[in-house]
């Protein structure tokens, strides 16, 4: 059986969208050749890749769950051959996909992205952003070539890039504005926790020095922290990396006991990605390693 690529990259839109119409516009072809498409690779494979929902619409059955990790797989392959036959004649080429949580987007890719275009123009770059977790599902089922993310790594190839701390943020006029230090254990009861890869590194630190750790207000991001803390609604911990991306006139705080986090690259394995992204990676290690927040 010789597998039609074409169906195979029209099946990974579909799977993308979860919708025909919308694939349909950003292949730019008819609604019924992506469906065509899609019937013909089923039949080929002599198994359902979809089904319908009343309620949730378009859906993967579980295999065709199966076949699209193993169809971004083979997408990343026929990049990496034709990256290899570009490095070859001196002219890297190709796509990177990356993804990013924002205070990686604000406060490292833009110098990385600078640098490496200057180097590699005809390499485009895809961002796609969301929290520590989520980049680490993306990089399991393969939607990016290489995440940034918070600490810990586990299960991936992983190369530190930042190192990062906790901060405790109050407004001018609060009552702890003298104080040098911010005990957690004391004023446990007022702290505003952000989610997005700060919660494990502070669970860790809780556990070890035998603080309760309760989750009184948490919020998904930093600049709704920075909002709450501005209205008085408690204590703010957030990390310095993290706050540095955002505007803001609080009063910046070091607390005890003190929670540190790193900055670093996953991959499943980077003597496997493509010569685009390893290139791109090997940019951002020089321009960015080490650096601390």
């Amino acid at each position: 059986m010789v597998m039609n690529m074409n169906n195979l990259k029209i099946f990974m839109k579909v799977a993308e969208k979860m919708n025909v119409t919308e694939a349909s516009k950003d292949l730019f072809i008819s609604q019924p050749a992506v469906s065509k498409a899609v019937k013909n690779l089923e039949k080929s494979l002599n198994l359902k890749l979809f089904i319908r929902d009343k309620q949730k619409g378009l859906m993967l059955t579980e295999v065709g769950k199966e076949i699209l990790i193993l169809a971004r797989q083979m997408k990343v392959i026929e990049n990496k051959i034709y990256q290899v036959a570009d490095r070859e004649n001196k002219l890297l080429s190709g796509k990177i996909k990356v993804g990013s949580f924002p205070a990686v987007s604000t406060n490292i890719l833009p110098s990385t992205i600078a640098l490496f275009r200057s180097k590699y123009p005809l390499v485009t770059i895809e961002l796609v952003e969301g929290t520590s977790n989520q980049i680490k599902e993306w990089v399991e089922d393969r939607t990016v070539d290489m995440g940034i993310v918070a600490s810990p790594f586990d299960p991936y190839e992983f190369e530190i890039i930042n190192n990062d701390y906790m901060v405790a943020v109050i407004p001018e006029n609060h009552r702890l504005s003298q104080e040098k230090k911010i005990d957690l254990e004391k004023y446990q009861n007022e702290i505003i926790f952000c989610k997005g890869g700060h919660e494990i590194a502070i669970s860790k630190i809780f556990q070890k020095n035998n603080i309760e750790f309760k989750e009184n207000l948490t919020v998904q991001n930093a600049q709704t922290l920075i909002n709450m803390v501005k209205n008085n609604l408690g204590i703010g911990i957030i990390s310095k990396f993290t706050l540095s991306s955002v505007s803001h006139n609080l009063i910046i705080k070091t607390i005890n006991p003190r929670i540190t986090r790193d900055i670093g690259i996953i991959t499943h394995s980077f003597n496997e990605v493509t010569p685009s992204t390893k290139e791109f990676i090997n940019v951002m290690i020089q321009s960015h390693k080490s650096e601390s927040f």
